[in-house]
């Protein structure tokens, strides 16, 4: 995938799987949807590199936040660890998390179902990654590793 057009097609074969009209690209190449109520999921085709980022704001840090919700986040930015692949971006002004991650063009092109069946798991990742932000009780602490209870199971077909 080289072009804002071969993206749109792409995008299109996407649409079919998923019935989500929306998934319609501007002409910067961006797509911004919402799914399950839960989150937004961007896209962004970079022409240049024929990447696809995926980013979906995951939290935002209450005031309180401990250290260790920090430590964690960058933990996972920096080592990859229980991030899939992708990494942690903090906004500054509103201290919102925001996973990203990039897709190769090309390897999305040749598996649409893939790439769906990809971000599903992100959005189950993002899911971990709000509960061990929010932490036990919900206010801001680090959880115990445990898997949460209420993880979503994201289906984005339709």
């Amino acid at each position: 995938m080289t072009t804002l057009e071969d993206y749109a097609k792409f995008l299109a074969e996407v649409r079919a799987l998923t019935g989500i009209e929306t998934l319609r690209p501007d002409d910067a190449g961006l797509v911004s949807v919402r799914i399950d109520d839960a989150y937004n999921v961007n896209l962004q085709f970079v022409e240049a590199t024929g990447k696809i980022l995926c980013f979906v704001e995951v939290a935002q840090l209450p005031p309180d936040t401990p250290k260790d919700v920090y430590r964690t986040l960058l933990a996972g930015g920096l080592f990859g660890k229980e991030t899939a692949g992708g990494y942690f971006a903090l906004e500054p002004d509103t201290e919102t998390v925001v996973y990203n991650y990039f897709f190769d063009g090309d390897r999305a092109a040749e598996d649409p179902e893939e790439f769906v069946s990809t971000i599903e798991k992100i959005l189950q990742l993002c899911d971990l990654w709000a509960e061990r932000i929010k932490g036990p009780g919900g206010d801001g602490g680090s959880s115990s590793g445990d898997e949460p209870a209420d993880i979503h199971a994201f289906r984005i077909n339709a």
